[in-house]
């Protein structure tokens, strides 16, 4: 049941119930909102505590129907945000997305990834140090090598990391190398490592098993969060289904099934939910669409060469073009009223057949040489900012399609237009890309010759 406070109710009323629930042998869990404190009480014989209705402070008392209690938005209407090192997850915040290789495997590997994902926008740096994986003979990971690692990455980069943990008693160590602590799909149901993670200050994002319901999932995070640890995030990461096409079932429709359940934030993995490159972005894409609070992604070096999961990993040029997408994402949703309507068409030349043939040859040419111009001056812009920076900016990109799509006249459609200057963003983008690409190669070579 919970119990709800009136708005009035001072803390000495709140620690009544508190304690009247505890001397019963139940237990109480706290959630204080920014209007009304609400109170969790769990346990087996709630009969027990029938009268709280009756006591001091109290407004409401009320039954909760599912048998996660905690984790039912029943519990707690305000969705949780989970707060770490400045990052926020949760509804309302912009969607956070974790990048990085499925499995630490080198120094170079991993500080080259956190460098470029952190470049390209990317909130949180992944990486695997444990790796339960289904063959024994699979690279397992490097262990507590590959956490010290990780914490030279957040040092170094500033990103707060994330990795899987598989074993209850590397929880410290955990806590002293990474920020938040993941349980991988094939350990949901391991109850003694929910319940050890549930004693940790760290959030923990939970997957969800490969043949797990909602209801199980939730019940699984309903053991960290009645462990004490009430920083839980949902990872979608796709279920096994009879389906080959793709190494799994990626449920979106659990996003908003969660929303209407939980006030947990909820993250999607499209890396480990198809199983392939090309449907990385699309899926991320989609689990944006539907309402995820997160993503997080698996971004390699080299995919190719990659030691665990190079088939579903993103080259650097893929992330960056990707986090393109969900940033253009936020114009595309922009409300129509804010467009202004598309002004009329321009007539057409009179010239015969040839004499127009003829200027589109020119046009064409002098296109080719405005558009090289351009991609120029871009790739100044590129060289003009610090190496970790960004060398486009998204305002002036969205002002440039808003543009395109309302400020001429003639025979394309805004659609058509704005589909025109999007290709030009993403050459112009492509060429920054290879000029930062080079960049870093060419210090690691100095650096290599000790230049």
């Amino acid at each position: 049941m919970i119990v709800v406070m009136r708005p009035t109710a001072t803390q000495e009323e709140v620690d009544g119930v508190r304690r009247t629930v505890e001397e019963n042998g139940l237990e109480a869990f706290l959630s204080v909102g920014e209007e009304r404190t609400v109170i969790g009480v769990v346990g087996s014989d709630l009969e027990r505590v029938a009268h709280l209705g009756t006591l001091d402070g109290v407004e409401q008392v009320i039954r909760i129907s599912s048998p996660y209690k905690l984790a039912s938005s029943e519990h707690q209407v305000e969705r949780t945000r989970v707060r770490v090192n400045g990052v926020e997850l949760g509804l309302g915040q912009e969607l956070v997305v974790m990048a990085g290789p499925c499995a630490v495997e080198s120094r170079d590997q991993l500080m080259e990834t956190a460098r470029s994902v952190k470049r390209e926008g990317a909130r949180v740096l992944r990486g695997g140090a444990f790796k339960p994986r289904t063959s024994p003979y699979s690279f397992q990971g490097l262990g507590l090598p590959a956490l010290e690692l990780l914490h030279e990455a957040h040092d170094t980069y500033g990103l707060p990391v994330i990795s899987e943990i598989v074993d209850p008693a590397d929880v410290p160590t955990f806590e002293r190398h990474v920020d938040i602590i993941q349980v991988g799909a094939r350990n949901m149901a391991n109850f003694v490592l929910l319940k050890a993670v549930g004693q940790s200050r760290r959030p923990v994002l939970l997957k969800r098993g490969l043949s797990a319901t909602i209801e199980e999932w939730l019940l699984a995070a309903e053991y960290i969060l009645s462990a004490g640890n009430p920083n839980v995030i949902l990872c979608e990461r796709g279920i096994r289904t009879f389906e080959t096409a793709t190494r799994n079932t990626l449920d979106l429709s659990a996003v908003p099934v969660l929303r209407s359940r939980t006030h947990l934030p909820i993250v999607v993995d499209p890396s480990h939910g198809t199983g392939h490159r090309s449907l990385v972005g699309p899926m991320a894409m989609a689990g944006a669409a539907v309402g995820a609070d997160g993503l997080i992604i698996e971004v390699h070096p080299d995919p190719a060469n990659a030691r665990s999961d190079g088939d579903q990993s993103l080259s650097f040029e893929e992330f960056g073009a990707l986090m393109d997408e969900l940033r253009r994402l936020q114009f595309v949703r922009a409300p129509e009223d804010e467009r202004t309507p598309a002004t009329t068409a321009a007539p057409i030349a009179s010239d015969g057949i040839e004499e127009v043939r003829d200027r589109i040859d020119d046009l064409d040419a002098r296109l080719g040489e405005m558009v090289q111009e351009r991609a120029a001056l871009a790739l100044e812009v590129q060289r003009r900012r610090a190496p970790e920076a960004h060398g486009h900016d998204v305002r002036r990109e969205r002002a440039l399609l808003e543009r395109a799509a309302t400020g001429t006249a003639g025979p394309m459609s805004p659609v058509e237009l704005t589909m025109v200057f999007d290709a030009l963003l993403r050459a112009s983008r492509s060429v920054q890309r290879r000029h930062a690409r080079s960049v870093i190669e060419a210090e690691a070579a100095s650096a290599g010759t000790g230049r």
